[in-house]
């Protein structure tokens, strides 16, 4: 298909989709301002320069900045119509990572493509989005019973599977919540709804039990105070630096928590060092930008005309808005530490390119005024009630059944046998 099909001029002119790129663009530059101030003790630990991580960082962004462009002027419908292309690409990645990638941390999760690290992971939660919103339109008749539902489901459930088993069950779980949040928006039958969750939640269990260190990590939170030099240390670190901070901090580049005392202060533990440099007026101001983003993408989905738009402008608002809670509440102590990053304020890579093509096509969406229908997943009457009639007889003469009655005499055939 030619680029001329496939993009469109830069849109201009809709407040709501307006709205949301200016709220990014802002949080954009306060979080490289403080991946700037936050790094500068792991780059000197690293034998580098105080300013070699935010060199990387900024080469991400500018990947970000043209991903945000082209993501603005790609018709969606286009994307749309290649889902099964994305998936099966966001698929094969994910198993690349299990053949070829790269450990840290943990966990193995990127590619080395030399010129930067690749984590599938990020990217196939825009597959997910495109594929679910692909599925419902072309497959809401079936989507309405169980069967159809984890037949066109599944490749997002084996793209779960596999990025649980990197591991990565944070990412996993945030890819499992856009795509539940999408089905639930197309009005998925709540009985289909409450067994994938009832599913979801026995999975868990079962993963926990048969991965007690796993466990013992994930629900640390609850008792912070057990094991500090272990599973709590960084929560604790990081509620240090938070009361460190008071009211307006203690300055920006005067974090002492960034010198080796909190681990990842540049990526998961940035809102922490927000709030030791710049206090709780600087850590209002991320939660203030998060609810304005929040406040302008839902502006977008009320406003978008066509139902596949809709269901897609859904996927992305959930996926920001469900990472800025998940970290923030990871770093008070609210909610287990995952590895959640928090979006547009982290140290770039992926997730950053990722999340800009996302607002890209969040801003392309609000500008679209083409006409859809609303798409809603259709239910699948049990079998019984679809199962015809079995005739009656009487005397071995059939007998037509009350239905059968009313619908050969109706109202034009009944006046002809009144008298």
């Amino acid at each position: 298909m030619s680029g001329e099909r496939l993009f469109h001029p830069w849109p201009r002119g809709n407040n709501a989709a307006r709205s949301v790129l200016i709220a990014t663009l802002i949080m954009v530059t306060y979080g490289t301002v403080m991946v700037a101030s936050a790094s500068e003790g792991q780059s000197v630990a690293n034998g580098g320069s105080p300013w070699s991580i935010t060199i990387h960082d900024l080469v991400y962004l500018g990947f970000g900045l043209v991903a945000l462009y082209l993501g603005g002027r790609l018709r969606v419908g286009a994307l749309v119509s290649r889902a099964p292309l994305l998936m099966g690409a966001g698929l094969l990645l994910l198993v690349a990572v299990k053949v070829a990638g790269v450990s840290a941390n943990g966990g193995k999760r990127w590619l080395n493509l030399h010129v930067i690290f690749l984590q599938p992971s990020e990217l196939f939660k825009l597959s997910t989005i495109v594929f679910v919103a692909w599925a419902v339109a072309r497959h809401r008749d079936e989507l309405g019973s169980g069967s159809g539902l984890v037949r066109w489901m599944l490749p997002v459930i084996g793209g779960i599977g596999l990025i649980v088993i990197e591991p990565d069950l944070g990412t996993s779980s945030v890819v499992f919540a856009i795509a539940l949040a999408m089905l639930a928006v197309a009005e998925l039958p709540r009985v289909l709804l409450g067994r994938t969750i009832g599913l979801s939640l026995l999975g868990f269990g079962a993963m926990m039990a048969l991965k007690p260190y796993t466990a013992q990590r994930f629900f640390s939170f609850l008792h912070p105070n057990q094991n500090l030099q272990g599973a709590g240390y960084q929560l604790l670190q990081s509620k240090i630096g938070l009361g460190a901070g008071g009211l307006t901090g203690l300055g920006l580049g005067h974090s002492r928590e960034k010198w080796g005392l909190l681990p990842n202060p540049h990526t998961d533990f940035i809102f922490t060092i927000i709030g030791e440099e710049l206090g709780l007026i600087g850590t209002l101001a991320v939660l203030g930008l998060f609810a304005w983003f929040l406040w302008s993408a839902t502006r977008v989905v009320q406003e978008s005309r066509n139902g596949t738009n809709r269901l897609i402008a859904v996927g992305i608002t959930t996926w920001i808005v469900l990472e800025a809670v998940i970290n923030v509440a990871s770093v008070v102590g609210g909610w287990a530490v995952t590895g959640i990053p928090l979006p547009f304020f982290s140290y770039g890579g992926t997730a950053l390119i990722s999340q800009l093509f996302a607002v890209g096509l969040l801003y392309g969406i609000g500008h679209d005024r083409s006409s859809g229908p609303d798409l809603a997943i259709r239910r699948v009457a049990p079998a019984a009630a679809r199962r015809p009639a079995t005739p009656a007889y009487r005397d071995g003469v059939r007998v037509a059944s009350p239905a059968s009655r009313a619908t050969s005499y109706g109202p034009r055939s009944r006046s002809r046998f009144v008298r």
